[in-house]
């Protein structure tokens, strides 16, 4: 019984949306409630003269963010969300952790130095958009911050004789960071920029030099009514 209403839910409820945005008439209120994707080349941003920048790195989210409408017409709004992020990136920063002590050298003579990690994203947008009540197919600019909760991080490399390191949630990593966003573009296609204000790490250095490493993203973002 209880199966046939779950499925009964999924099949009417879609429907009442839909039904609902066909009965809007134009200059009535809206909200472009949304499902997020985004895919994104990342590097290494503000790295120590001893470190060269990252290789192919790449970041992937997810979410879903609530719009709140600010004029009659809908065309501007703030809005609030919450996802989730994964970010892989290739680098040349060698990071080792000796009894709760995070280490950070330069090391050329190391392979598959990589780091991942899984993030709590919250996004806050401004956000400004042609549409209307009737018009589903519209030009945006969305700009705002977006504040990332670090669940877990692992950084691991192979030495000269293909011994594995791995180093898993150290303490030197910046739980919460955040960073400036703007995400431009037509429809469901849209171009997405993240620039990290914060440093992924924590009082940390190098040869006496500060890591202030940060992290930039570009790629494409799409949006699911």
């Amino acid at each position: 019984m209880k199966i046939r209403y779950i499925l009964f839910y999924f099949l009417i409820f879609p429907l009442l949306i839909f039904s609902q945005k066909d009965s809007l008439s134009l200059g009535d209120k809206y909200a472009e409630d949304q499902i997020y994707l985004s895919v994104s080349y990342s590097q290494f941003n503000e790295q120590p003269s001893t470190i060269t920048k990252s290789n192919f790195s790449y970041s992937l989210s997810t979410g879903f963010i609530k719009d709140f409408i600010l004029n009659k017409t809908g065309t501007i709004s703030l809005a609030a969300g919450v996802g989730y992020g994964y970010d892989f990136f290739n680098h040349e920063l060698k990071v080792d952790e000796l009894n709760n002590t995070t280490i950070f050298s330069s090391d050329n003579s190391i392979s598959e130095n990589v780091f991942k990690a899984h993030n709590l994203e919250f996004p806050l947008e401004i956000r400004w958009r042609t549409s209307t009540a009737k018009k589903y197919n519209f030009w945006r600019v969305y700009t705002g911050l977006k504040f990332m909760y670090n669940l877990s991080n692992k950084f691991q490399y192979l030495d000269t004789n293909s011994n594995q390191f791995k180093y898993s949630n150290i303490d030197a990593y910046n739980k919460l960071q955040y960073g400036l966003t703007i995400s431009a573009g037509y429809d469901k296609f849209n171009i997405n920029f993240f620039y990290g204000l914060t440093p992924i790490f924590k009082n940390s250095t190098i040869n006496g030099e500060p890591v202030n490493t940060k992290i930039l993203k570009f790629g494409l973002i799409f949006y699911f009514l």
